[in-house]
């Protein structure tokens, strides 16, 4: 059983000794002993070293104590005095009131009140007469009136249906005495409080506030509470309690009560038992399963106890959380259960209590508390040893949270070899816990855990013991059913050593706490461990593995998110602990978090840190990847499309055995292995037949959209691997690179013309179409590249006659005329100059180049298209009157004879009349120019072309289109000056009369009423007799604040004061 308290006995009345302890009494160092002769004895207690007390704890906790066995060992108490007549009858309780230095007395039935330190009798009181038990309490309280913290102490005394009350306020008896009288005899008494105190009685219990004087029944479930209910005891019979007849001699049980921790109390008569708040409220608390009825019941931090009947001679200790017997502790006699006061007992400083019989006293040292853990966990009691490290308080143990931790996640060990799989996950998902990844994911079979995995090793050390196969059920139930026993369970196979330290395969901690509580008579069997034996054994497979998976899903993903606070799944790099010192809730919570994700700790540098965090990642996902395509192969894909950790090769070898291509593809694209990728996109895209299981892999389809997504850095692979898909499906091929797409459009534009050059000339001329004509790119040598091959398209086929021959070269010219980019002189040398069907394009070439008289050449000479050469002019002219200043327009139909450039028509009409030999002259397009655009002509220039010999007549239409225009430029400028003058009529009647403004308030007519509280609107004084300055909007002002004006925001007027100096 678990060592909890050591028994050293300390008094030990000798043989020719005829008295007998009564009572006793142990505050500071002293202990005070009553004796049933009426003496009383006074020991000092002794420090024992600490290596003699660890010495007594190797006694067998069910064995009976005894004194040292070496008389040379110090003693453990010194008998300071006795005084003989200290009361003529057995003192049967004593206790005191530090405070007021006083030692009180129960003795004959009378309370006496004797000075601590002298023990002579102040005070008896009267009113005790036929008293049977009383209970003090000492405690701090503000006054109400003041609002000062004072030490107030209390005494209550039973005398059969009375309770009376005294109080001392500091060191001073109050005189008052408050009398209570309940239904029946009192006979046990606890404080549940500074003011309020529990009476126990054969019926049940009450509790009185010592203020109020209100007595109220404590009512509950069972028994104890006193309420009718129908489950009567524990056992669903009569309690012993409604049986006892006292005319006949029955045994009427006594009702005890003590103080927990928490402000809790537990309450007990017979077996049954009942836990109640302080202000005497049940709790929802099942009982405590006592097999016999204590004789008396305690609380030493942290434990419950209860001393059975003298005749029994045992100490049962409890955990007050799970109620299970953890220790018995045999103490032959033992009749009297003595603890500190509430207010030291519940602090970790008191901890030693005292047990006496008739003829000796012990004194109960607790253990130390890691020792206890360590022990019950070393037992596979998880639950209590989890129970304990939550009752005790930080400072009582070492590293308290670890050990927590550390506890729990045994648990879950212990759980998931039981098959409770969501149980096991939920404890390492605990906030508290979060487990390291490493140890969850050893516990599966190398399906899952791979390397990592110890079910093989264990199931092989498991094989090797099959010898001791049922033998050892059978010892390990046989050894748990007895309660006595200091070991629960048998050793375990080996091989669940590797998993953690000395971590063992255990019992279901149901099961062995049960089993561990045989003294108990719970509901727990040995058959149960026995039952749980073949599911431990039988190998991780089948559902059983599926259903583990599933749950292990859930524990990754949570792990994965708390990953993502310290390392950055893109890059890799730790991130700063700056930025998760404080969480949401203001609490640091960096370090701890940290190292909850490894098994080892790690030193403090950040690459080493750094380096650890990538691995257990690496682990995480890797183990995620494999959990999903064992239970839910369909989500492996996802976990691809984002940042991961997966290791390469695991993932590799898995989706080739699994033949999940279009995973890998994924796979290798979030892990930018590209060229893998892209290897595996052709081999299966060039392929003759499409693979079953990945058909959307067939084709080009994939790999153009994998190099799509490829950035601008890595075009020498995209180059590399596009070239397969131009060649299958060139149309297709080319959305790699005609994608409206950010990395389309920043790919390398040189290398990408060049690359398609070397497959196909026309894939490359429609790249420079898309970037010229949609991305505007204004590389001069794209533009002359594509240029030239237009010019090469043309020259080199032979359809002329066609409409695709005739829409290159239409498509030719317009780049021609739109583009300012390309070299002309190189493009003028590839055209042929004497190929009629690129005449145009010549054409085109010597507009851009400035020589439109050789352009008008070829449509005047060679092409004799005179439609042409006009639109040719008129678009020059066109382009020559946008280009030249306003005030230049229309000055050719005026004065043509100061004209020293002549225009485009000129130079036409000279072709037409006087060509170069051999042409001769052209007259019917020369009148038909002159009729259209003699306007645009200079007069004398044009005159002198014409020979004298024409007839005036052939001119009518020249003479009347300069007639029109002239008179056109004559009758714009009569308008525009009757407008200027209605304008300057306008402004003047605003001025004088004002016309148009607002309410007909404007010109300098107008007048403006100044009453005598007017003030000004810039300085805000009064006008009064000063020189003044109206605006036009009639508002007032100092004629010396009108140049001040502009400053206010009120007034439109005076903002434009500014403007003009005519309004002063």
């Amino acid at each position: 059983m678990l060592s909890v308290f050591t028994a050293r006995p300390i008094v030990e009345l000798r043989q020719r000794d005829k008295s007998k302890i009564e009572s006793i009494l142990a505050y500071d160092d002293r202990l005070i002993v009553g004796l049933n002769s009426g003496s009383l004895r006074i020991y000092r207690i002794n420090q024992v070293p600490e290596a003699r007390e660890s010495q007594n704890g190797t006694t067998k906790p069910d064995k009976p104590a005894s004194r040292p066995s070496s008389s040379s060992a110090p003693k453990p108490v010194d008998l300071l005095r006795e005084v003989e007549k200290f009361s003529p009858r057995a003192i049967e309780q004593l206790a005191i009131i530090k405070v007021a230095n006083v030692l009180i007395s129960l003795s004959n039935y009378h309370i006496s009140i004797h000075d601590l330190h002298s023990y002579e009798l102040q005070e008896q009181l009267p009113k005790t007469k036929n008293a049977t038990t009383f209970a003090v309490t000492s405690n701090i309280v503000k006054d109400s009136a003041t609002g000062i913290p004072e030490i107030i102490s209390r005494l209550g005394v039973a005398v059969k249906r009375r309770l009376l009350l005294w109080s001392w306020h500091e060191s001073e008896l109050e005189p008052d005495v408050v009398e209570i009288t309940l239904a029946e005899s009192i006979r046990t008494l606890t404080w549940a409080s500074a003011t309020k105190i529990i009476c126990g009685m054969n019926s049940g219990y009450v509790i009185v506030d010592v203020l109020s004087e209100e007595v109220e029944d404590i009512v509950g479930p069972g028994p104890i509470g006193g309420a009718s209910s129908a489950q009567g005891g524990r056992f669903g019979g009569v309690s012993s309690a409604s049986m006892g007849y006292m005319g006949l001699g029955g045994y009427m049980p006594k009702p005890l009560a003590t103080k927990l921790a928490d402000g809790e109390m537990l309450l007990t008569k017979d077996i049954n038992s009942l836990f109640i708040t302080s202000e005497g409220k049940p709790m929802n608390k099942r009982q405590v399963p006592w097999q016999i009825a204590p004789d008396s019941i305690g609380y030493s931090y942290p434990y419950i106890l209860a001393l059975q009947a003298p005749s029994k001679g045992a100490l049962e200790i409890r955990n007050p959380e799970t109620l299970s017997l953890l220790q018995t502790i045999a103490l032959p006699n033992a009749s009297q259960l003595h603890l500190p006061p509430p207010n030291v007992s519940l602090a970790h400083a008191g901890k030693g209590f005292h047990v006496a019989s008739d003829r000796c006293i012990w004194r109960m040292m607790s253990t130390d508390y890691d020792s206890q853990v360590d022990e019950l966990v070393e037992k596979k009691l998880y639950d209590e040893a989890i129970s304990i490290l939550n009752m005790l308080e930080d400072a009582l143990l070492h590293n308290k949270a670890e050990r927590l931790r550390e506890t729990k996640i045994q648990k879950a060990q212990v759980l998931f070899d039981q098959r409770k799989y969501r149980d096991a996950i939920d404890i390492f998902l605990a906030e508290d816990v979060q487990a390291p990844p490493e140890r969850v994911i050893r516990l599966y079979p190398r399906a899952i855990a791979g390397d990592l995995s110890i079910i093989e090793d264990k199931q092989s050390e498991s094989d090797t013991n099959n010898e001791e196969g049922s033998e050892g059920v059978n010892g390990d139930a046989a050894s748990i059913g007895k309660g006595g026993q200091d070991t629960v369970g048998s050793p375990k196979p080996a091989g669940v050593h590797k998993l953690l330290k000395d971590h063992h395969k255990a019992h279901s901690d149901t099961s062995s706490v049960r089993s561990f509580m045989g003294l108990d008579g719970g509901d727990g069997s040995d058959t149960t461990s026995i039952k749980t034996k073949p599911a431990e054994d039988r190998p991780l497979e089948g559902k059983d593995l599926e259903k583990a998976a599933v749950e292990l899903n859930a524990f990754l993903v949570d792990a994965r998110n708390r990953m993502k606070r310290w390392i950055d799944a893109e890059t890799g790099k730790l991130i700063p602990q700056e930025k998760n010192k404080i969480d949401q809730n203001g609490e640091v919570s960096s370090e701890p978090s940290f190292e909850s994700f490894l098994v080892s700790p790690v030193s403090d540098a950040d690459k080493d840190r750094e380096q650890k965090l990538r691995d257990t990642a690496k682990l995480i996902d890797t183990t995620l990847f494999r959990s999903n395509m064992l239970v839910r192969p369909q989500l492996v894909g996802a976990l691809f499309r984002i940042p991961n950790f997966c290791d390469p090769d695991v993932v590799n070898d898995k989706l080739l055995e699994n033949r999940r291509y279009n995973d890998l593809v994924d796979f290798f694209h979030g892990k930018k292995l590209h060229r893998p990728a892209l290897e595996l996109l052709k081999k299966f895209g060039m392929a003759e037949e499409e693979d079953e299981k990945s058909p959307t892999l067939h084709g080009p389809q994939r790999t153009v959209g994998y190099l799509q997504n490829l950035p601008p850095e890595m075009i020498d692979l995209i180059l590399e691997f596009a070239e397969w898909p131009l060649r299958a499906n060139p149309d297709l091929g080319m959305e790699v690179f005609l994608a409206d797409t950010e990395n389309a459009e920043t790919l390398p534009r040189d290398k990408v013309v060049n690359f398609l050059q070397g497959i196909d000339m026309k894939l490359a001329v429609k790249y420079l179409e898309h970037i010229i004509h949609e991305l505007n790119d204004l590389t001069p040598e794209f533009h002359n590249l594509l240029v030239s091959e237009y010019l090469n398209q043309l020259k080199a086929r032979q359809d002329r006659e066609s409409e695709d021959w005739k829409e290159g070269m239409e498509k030719l010219i317009l780049f021609m005329r739109s583009s300012k980019q390309y070299a002309l002189y190189r493009v003028f040398s590839n055209i042929p100059k004497d190929d009629p069907d690129f005449y145009e394009a010549l054409v085109v070439v010597f507009s851009n180049m400035g020589q439109h008289k050789q352009a008008l050449e070829i449509y005047v000479f060679k092409l004799q298209d005179f439609e042409k050469a006009e639109e040719y002019c008129n678009h020059v002219h066109l382009q020559s009157s946008s280009d030249a200043p306003p005030q230049q327009h229309g000055q050719d139909s005026t004065s043509g004879s100061d004209d020293t450039q002549p225009s485009i028509y000129h130079t036409l009409l000279s072709l037409y009349l006087k060509p170069p030999p051999p042409h001769s002259p052209n007259w019917p397009p020369a009148l038909d120019l002159l009729s259209k655009h003699g306007s645009r002509l200079s007069a004398s220039s044009t005159l002198s072309l014409i020979p004298a010999t024409l007839p005036v007549a052939e001119l009518e239409s020249y003479f009347r289109g300069r007639i029109r225009a002239a008179n056109s430029t004559v009758n714009e400028s009569r308008i525009v000056a009757g407008l200027r003058k209605t304008e300057v009529v306008s402004a003047q009647s605003g001025l004088l009369l004002g016309d148009g403004m607002p309410g007909g308030k404007g010109g300098r007519n107008r007048g403006v009423f100044v009453p005598e509280e007017r003030v000004c609107g810039v300085c805000h004084k009064r006008l009064g007799g000063s020189v003044l300055s109206v605006l036009p909007d009639n508002e007032v002002v100092h004629y010396g604040c009108l140049n001040r004006g502009g400053r206010s925001t009120g007034s439109r007027g005076m903002d434009s004061l500014r403007s003009g100096s005519w309004r002063r």
